[in-house]
Parts: C-alpha cells; sequence; structure tokens
C-alpha cells in the first residue's frame, strides 16, 4: 500500500465548498495523510525538516490548492522554495524524492474552456502548470496531469460537488492500492477525464 500525502493549502478555506467536500472525501482514508499547510504555518515560518520528513515517508505527494494567478497561494511556493533543497531533493546528491508521484489538485474560478489557446486565459492548464512539471522532473519525481475541478466562480451545483469529491477519492485510494494505470494516467489532460478507464477495470 503506498502512503499518500497531501499538502493542503487554501488561505481562505472556510470560504470554499468545493475544496472542503475534497478534503473532507479523503481525509480519513487508511494511509492517506492531509498536511493543512496554512494551520500549522500560520505565520509561514516552515519546519523545513518536519516537511521533509514526511515527503521522505510518503510514496505519492498531492498539492491541493485553489489555482490563484495561474499558480498556487502564497505559502505553496514558501513550502517549494524551502523545502526541496539543493541536495536533498535535487543535484547530485539530491534522491530523496526519487520515483514518488507528484500531482496537483486544483480548482480553478473559469471553466474549462477558458483554459485554451482561443479561451479568455489563452494557455491551457497543462501549458500553466508546467513549472510544477519542471519541478517534479528536476526532482526525479513521476509527473501525473492534475485533477482539475473547473467553474468555481459561477457556483457549482451540489450534486456537482459531490461528483468531484467521490472522483478525488476514487483517485487517491487508486493511488494508494497502485490500481491506478500510471501510464494511461500521464496521457491524460486531467488525471480525473475518464477516470473509470484508469482504474484497473473498476
Amino acid at each position: 500500500m503506498n502512503k499518500i500525502l497531501i499538502n493542503f493549502a487554501h488561505p481562505a478555506k472556510t470560504h470554499s465548498t468545493i475544496n472542503k467536500e475534497l478534503r473532507h472525501a479523503i481525509e480519513n482514508l487508511e494511509g492517506v495523510t492531509v498536511n493543512d499547510l496554512y494551520a500549522n504555518y500560520p505565520d509561514f515560518l516552515i519546519d523545513v525538516k518536519r516537511e521533509q520528513m514526511l515527503c521522505q515517508t510518503h510514496d505519492v505527494i498531492i498539492f491541493q490548492h485553489p489555482f490563484y494567478w495561474y499558480s498556487t497561494p502564497p505559502l505553496m511556493k514558501e513550502w517549494l522554495d524551502l523545502v526541496l533543497e539543493y541536495d536533498w531533493a535535487y543535484g547530485v546528491n539530491g534522491k530523496a524524492l526519487k520515483g514518488k508521484l507528484f500531482l496537483q489538485a486544483i480548482t480553478a474560478g473559469g471553466s474549462d474552456n477558458t483554459y485554451q489557446q482561443d479561451g479568455a486565459n489563452h494557455f491551457t492548464i497543462r501549458e500553466l502548470t508546467s513549472p510544477y512539471r519542471a519541478t517534479a522532473n528536476l526532482c526525479n519525481m513521476e509527473w501525473l496531469p492534475p485533477f482539475t475541478v473547473f467553474g468555481i466562480h459561477r457556483g457549482l451545483p451540489k450534486e456537482e460537488i459531490s461528483v468531484h469529491a467521490e472522483n478525488y477519492r476514487k483517485m487517491v485510494i487508486a493511488l494508494r492500492d497502485g490500481t491506478l494505470d500510471i501510464e494511461k494516467a500521464k496521457e491524460a489532460q486531467y488525471l480525473n477525464d475518464n477516470l473509470p478507464s484508469m482504474i484497473g477495470g473498476k
């Protein structure tokens, strides 16, 4: 069984129904650790050794966050800047994360069609998240496309939120149990695209 670390970052989590539901769907699963960065580090003073230990003792690292200005909330960027040290995460001797899976779980305000070359944002989610793919590559991690929920600003119906939460739960369980077809998942635009086809016939 793989151990899953979810680095959760939302500076206004009480206002985010979708992030609350996604988190609620997975936080009590066996083998899953939810690391709430804003709860643990309200002063932004990150305990680098604690975070590195968490990374080393888990097999899959998920970064769950809202898509703020085409990127992450500031504390998650601070986490990346401080925790992924040279000669630990990358560099000649930096092999601590080698072979671990890396992915983002993103909630975005705009709809999917706004994240296209001819859409309002002019770039796709895969293009906009390419720095994270490069980070995973530098750290010798296996990158997977993001689990993405769109249209938050228009307000999602309760039923749709429930579907996303259930899909998130299924994806995390599949990653934990090793039943997700990793090679097939890498080819998807989003990890929640046609998820059943990626999960070992389930």
